[in-house]
Parts: C-alpha cells; sequence; structure tokens
C-alpha cells in the first residue's frame, strides 16, 4: 500500500474485496432487469403466458354475444369452469413451477376439454395457445447452475 492508501501491486487474496460505492453500482434500471430476466429463466414463463392467455381468451368466448355462443345449457358451468383452471394453471406454473409437470397436464387436457364446453376451445384459438403453452411447460426443464456439469 502506499501512503495514501492506494494498493499497489496485485491485490491480496487474504482481504475481501473492499465494499463498493454508490458510483461502482449499476443503475437502479438495470438491476431490476436483471431481477426480472433471473425471475423469468427460473419458471416455465412462456409456457404460462401460452395458458393464461388460451384460458382468457377461452373466458371471453364464453362471455361473448348470444349470436355467438355456439354451446349452451347444461355445458354452461363448466364452460366458465375449464378457461378458470386455465388461468389458474398459469399462474400456478408461473408462482409454483416445481410442480410444471403436473400444471402442464392439467392444462393440456382442460384445453382439449374446451373444444366441446366452450365454443369450440375459444374458436379454436384458446385451444391452440393452452396447447401451446402445456406442451412448453411440459418439456420446460430448469438450467444448471454455472459450475455443476459432472
Amino acid at each position: 500500500m502506499s501512503e495514501i492508501g492506494v494498493p499497489v501491486g496485485p491485490p491480496d487474496p487474504s482481504h475481501p474485496e473492499p465494499a463498493r460505492t454508490a458510483s461502482h453500482r449499476a443503475p437502479p434500471g438495470v438491476t431490476a432487469w436483471r431481477a426480472w430476466r433471473g425471475w423469468r429463466r427460473s419458471r416455465p414463463f412462456w409456457g404460462g403466458l401460452f395458458v393464461l392467455l388460451g384460458g382468457v381468451e377461452i373466458l371471453l368466448t364464453v362471455w361473448a354475444p348470444l349470436g355467438v355462443v355456439l354451446h349452451v345449457g347444461i355445458q354452461s358451468f363448466i364452460g366458465y369452469v375449464v378457461p378458470i383452471v386455465l388461468v389458474l394453471c398459469g399462474l400456478l406454473l408461473w408462482f409454483h413451477p416445481v410442480q410444471r409437470v403436473f400444471y402442464s397436464l392439467i392444462a393440456i387436457v382442460c384445453a382439449l376439454g374446451s373444444w366441446l364446453t366452450s365454443n369450440m376451445g375459444g374458436f379454436l384459438v384458446g385451444l391452440l395457445l393452452a396447447l401451446v403453452g402445456g406442451a412448453l411447460a411440459f418439456a420446460w426443464t430448469p438450467s444448471e447452475p454455472a459450475g455443476t456439469e459432472a
């Protein structure tokens, strides 16, 4: 060390790195973006998003005007339950990714069941969104942390 406290030569590994000052920190937007990216990559985000969008689309077609509705009657209660379960599966895929296989299978079964109960699966758009999302969530695997390769 020199007289003013500036290190001279290579850093000593036995001493911890000094605390960073405010001028060395990343801007708040950058750290928020990194936190968002880390959260998104730690779960089947796109699968959950597609399942959620499929459920919302099917739910909106159930509320369609009567001239557009194709199935009315006993199936109307199930027509509301199936898209609500799809929306819940999409949210659970985001917030409880450990059980992603179970939620994705439930989403796929509900999406297929929406063909009969909810205006042909939201006029086929919601059905396809939920099926693709369920398949993406089923196929998603968490990435291994760096340095854990065998």
